[in-house]
């Protein structure tokens, strides 16, 4: 006999619906398992069996057939134990078919049912083919908080097998979400003391979604303020918030929506597929899809591999990684802000007023090398962080991040409702600039989209000359 089940699989952060069709025929006792399965995968027989038997049911003595189709897309994981599970069952007909629910799960030997990093993509699929899922209890939440979803969570076996029995008539589980009011977990900004002008810098590269570039001697503070930028963005949507998790999700990094937008800070030891994704099996996101939405922080950037960081040009650019390999091509997204700081030379002082650089000019002109031109030019912010002063740091108290955020979010509003202009004087001037070779096309293109953040954070529609002078002023060569 035959029946299919359909589960998930989860390709570029993208929850793919996968049929396990499973035929149980006449011919002598066996089991094959075909579909692209990974070792995982084809290890599912034995815990399908041991999981069967401790439900007190019986494994058919017959030929069994399973393939997970489409067979294109690698299946990996432990992800398909309860859907092969409940697919041998109804072919054997021992339960009713169970094709009107997702199914996913770990199938321990004693029947119990664990969670997989499939689950949250369980519930994308449940919304969006208005079909019932079935997940571990434990991770059930999870899949309730996509809306939409209809989530069903069960313990064991035997109650995923009662539940079949009596046509998903039991109640689902309660919707959950995350709270988006809910407080930053991310330092604040009132921590920091002075430093104007990268305070200034960091509102206008969470109003306008722009990558930065703090440069300086160490001790300014350039770390620091970076780690609380994550609090002057504004929270994320249900859909956003869906989307990040099940990137992570697809990394098995963290399994369930996240509250706030992602901070991901790797070591400049971090290797090429480690910040963009790969890996010698079926792809896996990297660092700069698992910032989408969010940030990605380099610092002391010039210690990473030049190579390495050169292939963040093309996801600065396209918001999106692909990961071409012979038999698929996948693309993560990767949406991300790119925050990074910098010495400006080995030694750190280079240009310090109050200490001198020991590092011969070579050796500083190397340094700087390590971070290409086009790099660099896609950077929209290149700000130099400096010592503070006495009486800066003797300040009893700095502006906190909710008034930023504050500021951030009604610049945002204002941009969507406002259409785009910009002065003859202000276009005139970023001409200019071009026409001098200061700035390339490229960093022309930037320039106007700073100066137009600017604008919306002033609430002004149209782009004037102040605003792409301040713009100008925010992108120091490095």
């Amino acid at each position: 006999m035959y029946a299919a089940a359909m589960s998930v699989a989860l390709v570029g952060g993208v929850a793919r619906a996968v049929e396990v069709e499973v035929h149980v025929g006449r011919q002598q006792e066996s089991f094959k398992l075909s579909g692209l399965p990974d070792t995982a995968v084809r290890e599912a027989k034995d815990r399908v069996r041991a999981a069967i038997s401790s439900a007190g049911m019986d494994f058919p003595n017959r030929a069994v057939t399973v393939n997970l189709a489409p067979a294109n897309i690698p299946k990996a994981g432990t992800d398909y134990d309860l859907p092969i599970a409940i697919g041998v069952l109804s072919a054997s007909a021992s339960i009713p078919h169970a094709s009107g629910a997702i199914i996913t799960g770990e199938l321990a030997l004693d029947g119990k049912v664990r969670s997989t990093s499939s689950t949250l993509g369980a519930g994308v699929l449940s919304a969006q083919m208005d079909l019932a899922c079935v997940v571990a209890k434990g991770a059930a939440p999870d899949a309730a908080a996509v809306p939409g979803a209809r989530v069903f969570g069960v313990n064991t076996l035997a109650e995923a097998v009662d539940l079949f029995r009596h046509g998903l008539e039991a109640t689902p589980e309660p919707p959950t979400r995350a709270n988006p009011s809910s407080p930053h977990r991310s330092p604040d900004m009132c921590d920091v003391k002075g430093q104007l002008l990268a305070r200034r810098a960091l509102e206008i590269a969470a109003a306008g979604g722009h990558h930065l570039l703090f440069h300086g001697p160490p001790g300014g503070g350039k770390t620091m303020l970076a780690r609380r930028f994550a609090s002057l963005l504004p929270p994320l949507t249900e859909s956003e918030a869906v989307e990040v998790a099940l990137i992570h999700s697809a990394a098995d990094v963290v399994r369930g929506v996240l509250p706030d937008r992602p901070f991901r800070a790797p070591h400049h030891t971090a290797s090429r597929v480690a910040l963009v994704g790969g890996g010698s099996g079926i792809p896996v996101p990297g660092e700069a899809s698992l910032a989408h939405r969010g940030v990605l922080f380099l610092d002391e950037m010039a210690e990473f591999p030049r190579g390495n960081l050169d292939t963040l040009r093309q996801p600065m650019e396209d918001r999106v990684v692909v990961i071409a390999r012979k038999a698929m091509t996948v693309r993560f997204p990767a949406a991300f802000q790119l925050l990074a700081a910098t010495n400006p030379c080995p030694c750190g002082f280079h240009g310090d007023p109050r200490k001198p650089c020991t590092c011969r000019t070579a050796a500083v002109d190397r340094y700087r090398r390590r971070l290409s031109g086009p790099l660099i030019d896609r950077v929209d912010l290149v700000v130099e962080v400096g010592r503070v002063s006495a009486g800066q740091f003797s300040a009893t108290s700095s502006e906190p991040s909710v008034d930023i955020r504050n500021r951030v979010i009604g610049a945002k509003e204002f941009g969507r409702a406002r259409t785009d202009q910009i002065a003859n004087a202000a276009r005139d001037a970023i001409g200019a600039a071009l026409e001098s070779g200061m700035i390339t096309a490229r960093g022309a293109v930037r320039i106007r989209r700073v100066a137009r953040t600017i604008a919306d954070l002033a609430s002004e529609p149209v782009v004037d000359e102040e605003h792409v002078a301040e713009a100008m002023a925010l992108r120091n060569e490095w």
